[in-house]
């Protein structure tokens, strides 16, 4: 099939890319010129495994275009994977999917499918058929189908060939039987529903998940005061089938684009129809407050932070890549640095993207070594395989060896005898 999309960020990169490896043509769309010309020479502009090596390999199949007309004029599907972004309200922005929709509409010369794939509140899709249907000429028919994303940044290739199901929300018998054709090759589970359930399955599942993680991070801040170990707890809960063990790993709260963006939409939306989600509104504030977990730890060790070298290992908000959106990094530099802290960085992949927002503020450091030599205090913010893999004995370069594990990287037996303090979450201090 001949397919178009729209924007070539993680969920409209990787879709394009994808559709072209089960045998479509695909065009990739956006606004960026630099951006398309690092993909024509077969470079992610984002980092994803395996993303690149997809994209060369199906070369053939793949083209990238900032001329969206003759990407859409004559497409049978057209897939819209553009961002948005939270607004101060918390509700959702539209604008992006709104204009790419407006450009499919003026450009289309056939009937087509256009596949909404941007997160969008319930009944978004609705409005934009009708939209759309406005601004085509009089013959022409599009049909819009809601078809969510589920992919989690650092396997989304392999979340894409490898999903626990496709949902496609549908109007109409015709669109159904395109959806069947696009993704007949991948062999998945697909779920057929409305439009508007379609929508929703998105947003209740992002918040779910949130939910549990904000759950579990209050039990581990109960573990601490009461003698448990969280550790013990999520295995125990995991077991329970009913229950799960994915999403019970105790930390500093979750980031990214989705799951801060998605509850504070839903709770949103929830709001203005006089329906609050009082669990959603809970699982934003315990979220908000749980990055700065470690802050008061630290309290714990030093009353001011002035003066004193701290050693940060991990930015982005979570490892395999370098995506800092909502990363707690982001929320506790800052405070370090405001109070004359001397902060130097590691992290893989992510120090680029958080030079961008503090450029001479801290130091970055190639090495984890390099970021502990000194150092009064460590903060860990991201699991990064090579921070869970270090050899604790490596923290002894520290002039005062604490480390605040803030993603249970550890196992706190690691460190008896080591004459090293380590706090973690919902765990005992091995001091």
């Amino acid at each position: 099939m001949k397919i178009a999309v729209a924007g070539t960020g993680y969920v409209g990169l990787v879709t394009g890319v994808v559709l072209a490896h089960i045998g479509h043509d695909v065009a990739c769309v956006d606004v960026d010129e630099k951006k398309i010309e690092i993909m024509r020479k077969g470079i992610s502009p984002i980092y994803e495994e395996g993303l690149e090596e997809l994209m060369q390999k199906n070369a053939d199949r793949l083209t990238y275009t900032t001329d969206y007309k003759s990407a859409y004029k004559d497409a049978e599907v057209i897939f819209v994977g553009v961002g948005t972004p939270e607004k101060r309200d918390g509700s959702a922005n539209l604008a992006y999917v709104k204009a790419v929709c407006e450009q499919i509409a003026e450009s289309v010369e056939n009937d087509c499918v256009v596949v909404i794939k941007s997160t969008v509140p319930i009944g978004t899709n609705d409005r934009i058929e009708q939209m759309m249907n406005k601004l085509a000429p009089e013959n022409i028919n599009i049909d819009i189908v809601s078809n969510p994303e589920f992919l989690s940044q650092g396997t989304a290739v392999k979340d894409t060939l490898n999903a626990s199901r496709i949902v496609i929300g549908t109007e109409t018998e015709r669109a159904r039987l395109v959806m069947e054709k696009v993704y007949e090759k991948l062999g998945q589970t697909v779920v057929y529903t409305n439009r508007r359930s379609a929508e929703m399955i998105k947003y209740a599942s992002n918040d779910f998940l949130a939910l549990k993680i904000s759950y579990i991070n209050e039990i581990a801040n109960l573990c601490e005061v009461l003698g448990a170990d969280i550790d013990d707890v999520s295995r125990g809960m995991g077991l329970d089938v009913r229950i799960g063990n994915r999403f019970l790993n105790a930390g500093i709260g979750y980031g990214g684009s989705c799951f801060p963006k998605d509850t504070k939409a839903l709770h949103w939306v929830s709001n203005i129809n006089e329906r609050e989600l009082k669990t959603v509104k809970a699982a934003i504030e315990v979220n908000d407050m749980q990055k700065l977990k470690l802050l008061k730890k630290a309290r714990k060790y030093y009353e001011s932070f002035d003066g004193l070298n701290i050693a940060v290992l991990g930015l982005t908000f979570k490892p395999n890549t370098d995506d800092l959106r909502e990363a707690p990094s982001l929320v506790n530099i800052p405070a370090l640095v405001d109070e004359g802290a001397n902060v130097k960085a590691f992290d893989p992949v992510g120090v680029e993207n958080f030079k961008r927002i503090c450029q001479d503020e801290i130091t970055y450091c190639d090495t984890i070594e390099e970021a502990l030599q000194n150092a009064d205090i460590c903060f860990i913010f991201t699991e990064w395989d090579a921070v869970k893999s270090l050899d604790v004995e490596k923290f002894k370069a520290m002039k005062n060896p604490i480390i605040l594990d803030g993603r249970n990287c550890f196992k706190p037996e690691q460190f008896e005898g080591s004459g090293i303090i380590y706090d973690s979450i919902g765990r005992r201090t091995v001091k």
